[in-house]
C-alpha cells in the first residue's frame, strides 16, 4: 500500500495526469483512507492553480523539486514522531 510519503514524491504526477492506471489507483486507494493526504492534494491543487492564474505559465522546477522534497521531509518526520513544524 501507498505510505503518504511516497504518495508525497508523486502527488505533482498525480495532479498533472502523468501517472499510469496503477499508480493512480493506488493514489486513490490512499486518498480513500487518509484524510491528511486528501487535505494535501487539495491544498496542492489549490497552489497549483494559484500558481497558474498568477504566472506567465511557467513554473520553476527546481522550485517544485524542493517543494515536493520538503513536503516528503515533513510526512516522514511526522510519521517518525518528532514533528517540529
Amino acid at each position: 500500500m501507498l505510505m503518504c510519503r511516497d504518495l508525497a514524491m508523486i502527488a505533482s504526477d498525480y495532479i498533472d495526469g502523468e501517472l499510469g492506471t496503477a499508480g493512480k489507483l493506488s493514489v486513490k486507494m490512499h486518498l480513500m483512507m487518509c484524510g491528511n493526504c486528501r487535505s494535501f492534494i487539495g491544498n496542492l491543487r489549490a497552489s497549483t492553480e494559484l500558481l497558474k492564474a498568477h504566472t506567465s505559465g511557467t513554473v520553476d522546477e527546481e522550485f517544485v523539486r524542493h517543494v515536493d522534497e520538503r513536503v516528503a521531509a515533513a510526512l516522514d518526520a511526522k510519521e517518525r514522531g518528532d514533528d517540529q513544524t
